[in-house]
């Protein structure tokens, strides 16, 4: 098995404008920006798949997750990645997830854009043990009592809770 470190990405400009390339590795180390997609998935039912990330995870190891996902391979579209993401993850084919939003994630450490998706699939899952080291279908409801009690990814929480906002911004009656 290939390093993940190796992985060719673009880099992109404030933008999102592809300005170069260059490994995971040297984009994790330069605070280099870069693409990323994370897809909510929800089942029929409408719980969310949360997850545990594995421990060899090289962001964020351990932390849960509402979103599958991951980087944009240098050359790929944001909906290539979202569709290879999802059905990696979760270990299935045929998911077909609907762009919503996408936000220029930074922190002292890291710098990417975040291209949000969700997507709805009904049948069983058999998540990638190379990605993900426990999952389950959660209500909104325990989905939220878990933001309060369990360590996040910083990317997802930050999204999630764009996520929530756009819901009821779109929800909200509009004045006349």
């Amino acid at each position: 098995m290939s390093n993940p470190l190796d992985e060719l990405l673009d880099v992109v400009d404030h933008q999102d404008r592809v300005v170069g390339t260059a490994s995971r590795g040297e984009v994790y180390r330069r605070r280099l920006t870069h693409r990323c997609v994370m897809v909510l998935v929800r089942d029929a039912a409408g719980r969310i798949f949360v997850h545990r990330r594995s421990a060899g995870k090289s962001f964020a190891p351990g932390a849960y997750d509402v979103f599958v996902g991951g980087v944009v391979g240098s050359g790929e579209s944001y909906r290539e990645a979202a569709v290879r993401e999802a059905e990696e993850e979760l270990g299935v084919t045929g998911v077909r997830p609907e762009p919503l939003f996408r936000f220029l994630f930074e922190t002292a450490d890291h710098s990417w854009f975040c291209d949000v998706h969700q997507a709805e699939w009904t049948g069983p899952v058999t998540p990638q043990v190379e990605e993900i080291d426990w999952h389950d279908w959660l209500t909104e409801d325990e989905v939220a009592d878990r933001l309060t009690r369990w360590e996040f990814v910083p990317d997802g929480r930050a999204a999630y809770q764009r996520y929530l906002e756009l819901r009821a911004s779109s929800s909200a009656p509009e004045s006349s």
